[in-house]
């Protein structure tokens, strides 16, 4: 089992203690599984979570997503099979069909499909949490196509290092570690095992936004604003606080509008109580805590301004504001959200 590190002993150092940190806020010997796409960066993690996973006796396994959108994918997945054996680690693969006319477009479609097998396959093995390898330029660059995209404070917070999805936990330990150290992590494991990893040509696809970014954009930035990483991961950093406080505003809220046991309904004269920000910001609080795909400002505008114009008492029966498979409706003063 070929996992020791070639790397300088202050990257490789880092790399370990980060990784270290983030899972000792899990139970002991909790099953951890790394998301392993065949990347520099998370078979630089899968790398260092063997080594930490040893030490530690957390259980680890490999989750490989197969999206089946380049005619490389099968190749990739028997690749990924020989890199699992060398480190001994079991690999489960998970097939996923991505929706080419969802309206989200194909890298969110495929996200979104990576994380509902990713969840699966945690469920199946019973693992605890999910390692992912997003780094400081991942975050920057989050947090740089949000604030093209329009994104509020909210969005602005980009990825967190740790989010709790129902029972399952995702842990990013690197965000604010630079990609270098993870290059060099994995290179050094090549240069032993002869073992390439793998080349995802969407990275630098000009037809996805994020590949458009990185092949057009950011040798611009690098050029002119060469900290333009640090300083945005900083804001992250910031707009994560700022949610944060929002987040006890809105539970606060929350609480005075009389909500049911279930949290999915509440009193419409509470809610016009509330200033027209704060109706926005609980409404969203609301959405999240009931696992809804959070809706654009215009969508959000709508559904605020038929909840204004409903008579006093919520009698009104022609509200039906629709998002995906859920619906809000309001009968007897009661704004409601079901499914299906």
């Amino acid at each position: 089992m070929s996992v020791s590190s070639d790397t300088s002993p202050e990257q490789g150092q880092v790399l370990h203690a980060a990784l270290v940190r983030s899972l000792a806020a899990l139970p002991p010997r909790a099953a951890v599984a790394v998301a392993l796409s065949g990347g520099i960066d998370s078979v630089a993690l899968a790398l260092v979570a063997r080594q930490v996973c040893n030490e530690t006796e957390h259980p680890l396994y490999f989750f490989h997503v197969h999206h089946g959108l380049y005619a490389q994918a099968d190749a990739w997945a028997a690749h990924l099979q020989v890199f699992a054996n060398d480190l001994d680690t079991p690999l489960f693969l998970r097939r996923v069909a991505v929706e080419q006319d969802s309206g989200l477009g194909i890298e969110a479609a495929a996200r979104n499909a990576r994380y509902l097998a990713l969840t699966d396959l945690a469920a199946t093995q019973d693992v605890k949490a999910i390692l992912l390898a997003h780094h400081r330029q991942d975050q920057a660059e989050t947090v740089l196509l949000r604030l093209l995209r329009g994104a509020g404070v909210l969005g602005l917070g980009a990825m967190h290092a740790d989010v709790l999805r129902g029972a399952l936990r995702l842990v990013r330990p690197w965000l604010e570690i630079d990609r270098d150290a993870l290059v060099a992590q994995t290179r050094a494991y090549t240069e032993r095992s002869g073992w390439e990893p793998i080349t995802d040509p969407s990275n630098l696809d000009a037809q996805f936004a994020r590949g458009a970014l990185r092949a057009e954009l950011i040798p611009v930035l690098e050029a002119r604003w060469p900290a333009w990483r640090q300083t945005l991961t900083r804001h992250a950093k910031q707009a994560q606080e700022t949610s944060q406080i929002l987040d006890e505003v809105a539970a606060t809220d929350w609480q005075a509008l009389e909500p049911d046991l279930e949290g999915s309904s509440f009193s419409l004269q509470r809610w016009r109580n509330l200033s027209e920000p704060r109706q926005a910001l609980v409404l969203r609080y609301w959405l999240n805590q009931q696992c809804v795909a959070m809706p654009g400002e215009r969508r959000l505008a709508e559904l605020m301004r038929q909840l204004r114009q409903l008579h006093a008492l919520g009698h009104d029966r022609g509200l039906l504001w629709q998002h995906g498979v859920h619906r809000v409706q309001c009968l007897r003063g009661r704004v409601s959200l079901s499914s299906g």
